[in-house]
């Protein structure tokens, strides 16, 4: 399938002698956003060469379309991750196993969300699925390691003496089906211009490429196998302790508070009724998506096309000599790496 790639970008004027209005906002997202994410965790990868290396989709794919669109990709993730923590074994490999929370001074893990470890995880979250969606093929590879790398360190006990294990085929299933989910249907909801019905499993069909090349196996291909293999891990689900404090009414921050709102309103009806989440009125619901339409298009208006992507259209825009490449990746071919030799590689 082949998808329009040409950037929108709100009018300016070179007669104007001051920026707009949205130039000014534009300019302050992408200032944050260089300094907090991109110099942080986009170190390494290359979306401008070689010339004419399609990566793992390549320019006609629904993958560059979906996720061009950064501020819907964004979104599209934190409802990926609020759907992934109702498996408790997924909740409490955030606690052990990563920033995502604070610690007291002995090490141990408390439950409070600690703001850098979320923003650590998100920017690398986002690295990722940019890096292999339309980076180069070598880009893609060296993140779908380190990703890869990191799972087989994650290995653990939850406090009620349930195992779990990052490498379990179940668990990889579970984890990509949240991930292309999350993805999808904020891009769905949100994006302007949305891919529907079959061009929407064309997305389903392409990304599953990361979801092998992450070890995954038996992963579903469209949109109703993704959403009936979320549906069949409904008994192994629960609302932890955890999960219960950041959402709905223990939510106090405004700010926070609707986004959690968009977020739970955007999950499969088993799951609202699990976190007990009742839509308001359609009038009122019908309000409140289309604010936060507005909020995030406006991001995606005023920020403009992400230079990794203009620089991925750039390494593309005289052809290539395949539609995409494919990951390499064989099961078990991985060599052992400790926690800190995996972290120690993000800074390069």
């Amino acid at each position: 399938m082949t998808v329009s790639l040409a950037p929108r970008r709100l009018p300016s004027t070179d007669r104007v002698p001051v920026p707009l209005p949205h130039e000014f906002v534009g300019s302050w997202l992408n200032g944050k956003f260089d300094a907090n994410v991109r110099a942080k965790f986009f170190r390494g990868m290359d979306f401008e060469n070689p010339a004419g290396d399609p990566g793992w989709f390549g320019p006609d794919s629904a993958t560059w379309y979906v996720h061009s669109h950064t501020p819907a990709l964004i979104f599209g993730l934190q409802c990926a991750s609020y759907l992934e923590r109702l498996d408790p074994s997924i909740f409490w490999m955030g606690v052990q196993h990563s920033r995502l929370v604070r610690r007291r001074e002995d090490g141990t893990p408390t439950l409070s969300i600690d703001p850098d470890g979320a923003m650590t995880r998100l920017g690398h979250s986002l690295a990722f699925f940019m890096g292999t969606a339309y980076g180069s093929t070598e880009s893609a590879e060296r993140l779908a390691r380190t990703v890869r790398a990191m799972h087989h360190t994650i290995k653990g006990v939850r406090p009620d003496g349930a195992v779990y294990d990052a490498d379990d085929p179940a668990w990889l299933r579970w984890n990509y089906a949240t991930v292309v989910w999350g993805i999808a249907t904020a891009h769905e909801i949100y994006h302007p211009r949305p891919l529907r019905g079959d061009e929407l499993d064309g997305y389903y069909r392409e990304f599953v490429r990361v979801g092998h090349a992450l070890g995954g196996t038996d992963l579903p291909t469209t949109k109703a196998d993704t959403l009936t293999c979320l549906a069949e891990y409904v008994p192994r689900l629960a609302l932890t302790h955890g999960n219960a404090l950041a959402t709905g009414l223990n939510v106090r921050n405004p700010v926070h508070g609707a986004v959690d709102w968009a977020i739970r309103d955007t999950m499969p009806r088993w799951a609202k009724q699990l976190i007990m989440y009742r839509a308001p009125k359609p009038i009122e619901r019908r309000a409140r998506r289309s604010a936060v339409w507005g909020i995030i298009n406006s991001a995606h208006l005023t920020m403009g096309e992400a230079p990794e992507f203009t620089a991925a259209r750039r390494r593309v825009a005289q052809g290539t000599a395949v539609s995409h490449t494919l990951p390499r990746y064989e099961l078990g071919s991985d060599p052992e790496r400790t926690r800190a030799d995996i972290e120690a590689s993000f800074a390069h």
